[in-house]
């Protein structure tokens, strides 16, 4: 099975995604700086530190993910409790989002989340259960005593 592959294509997916994720987040956080936005009263300058705080734990939540696929198609294994967790966490965001962006930015952002989700899905049922375990040698019973 193509399991490897497809680990490290997600692993490296997500890592391209990371400084994007961040960018756009910069990008906002300038938008809301220049303007002196704010949601009902609340301090520009906080609306500016939490772009930016959503924008590096978003980059760093990627990074971590890319490294459990990775690590995953490295030595050939299904992550830890803790890694498929992640793994999961990530597919749900990226199907949400996917939702969100195709009424806001269309069916191009629509189709790269969903393929980011759908290599990231596969990557969790490639190696799922009893995947990359080796059988259990069968224990030969020992031959009846003759009689």
């Amino acid at each position: 099975m193509a399991r490897r592959p497809i680990a490290l294509v997600t692993a490296a997916v997500l890592l391209l995604e990371a400084p994007g994720i961040v960018a756009i987040n910069a990008v906002m956080a300038r938008f809301v700086e220049v303007q002196s936005m704010s949601l009902d009263g609340m301090d520009p300058g906080a609306m500016v530190t939490g772009t930016w705080a959503l924008g590096i734990a978003s980059g760093a939540a990627l990074v971590l993910c890319a490294l459990v696929a990775l690590l995953a198609g490295l030595r050939d294994r299904r992550p830890g409790r803790f890694g498929r967790g992640l793994l999961i966490g990530c597919a749900i965001v990226h199907g949400v989002l996917g939702a969100v962006a195709v009424g806001l930015l269309g069916w191009q952002a629509f189709a790269f989340l969903m393929t980011v989700l759908g290599l990231v899905v596969l990557t969790l049922v490639a190696y799922g259960k009893g995947a990359g375990e080796r059988p259990a040698a069968k224990e030969e019973t020992p031959a009846p005593a003759p009689a």
